[in-house]
């Protein structure tokens, strides 16, 4: 079985998963974030190398202001432990998206995740937080027409390897396989420049309930396409 090098997921059911289980919604999100180690790990032990997680979206501060409150309550947690796991499981964390946008203190704690972390030569593991890939775009042609502006390149020079330099994924290759859990098949503003090729993959199965074995199906699934790129496949 060919394993994927990069694999995205949009982590979607947490709040559906908890009120069917008769809990609140942020009971949901806990289980969602403590899901995510299970899956880093299970997934470097298949073989994957990179590992990208639609945790936060621009678009999610419109949520009630409590379910953000417990959000930004969870991620700074998330942060803190995090350093521990990268530790222990040899992961690279790096985060994508506006990280101007979030509370001071979170930003240092995303500053020293990624400092800590950036010579662990385990799973390559990015978190979307405050992303969405419009602004992304947009933030990037704003810092390329800033060092146009300083005559740092000729328009001549500018291609997509160019322009993806300008991306919160710079260094970073494209997704092979895109997983959406619990239902919904939309990509919902998530790297939109980046999956271009991507093959999709949607599950019905919410993100608190994925585990390796829903990971494997993916996988399988991923197996059966035809990656042509545009071209055609010789007889």
């Amino acid at each position: 079985m060919e394993i994927p090098q990069h694999v995205a997921i949009i982590l979607d059911g947490n709040g559906r998963w908890a009120k069917q289980h008769g809990m609140p919604r942020n009971y949901g999100h806990t289980q969602g974030a403590k899901n995510v180690e299970v899956i880093c790990r299970e997934a470097w032990n298949l073989g994957i190398k990179y590992l990208t997680v639609y945790a936060f979206s621009t678009e999610n501060w419109s949520r009630p202001q409590n379910e953000v409150n417990a959000l930004m309550k969870l991620l700074r947690n998330y942060m803190k432990n995090c350093i521990k796991t990268a530790e222990k499981n040899h992961m690279r964390v790096r985060v994508i998206g506006d990280v101007s946008g979030l509370d001071s203190d979170i930003q240092e704690s995303i500053h020293k995740l990624e400092e800590f972390s950036e010579n662990q030569d385990g799973l390559n593991f990015q978190i979307a937080i405050n992303y969405g890939s419009r602004d992304e775009m947009l933030r990037g042609m704003k810092k390329m027409l800033a060092d146009y502006k300083e005559e740092q390149f000729e328009p001549e020079a500018l291609d997509e390897a160019k322009f993806e330099t300008y991306l919160d994924t710079c260094g970073i290759p494209a997704p092979d396989l895109l997983i959406r859990t619990s239902g919904e098949r939309r990509l919902s503003n998530y790297l939109l420049w980046q999956l271009a090729y991507s093959e999709l993959y949607f599950t019905e199965v919410p993100w608190p309930d994925f585990t390796k074995e829903e990971l494997v199906k993916a996988i399988e699934d991923y197996n059966k396409r035809d990656r042509r790129y545009g071209g055609i496949k010789e007889e």
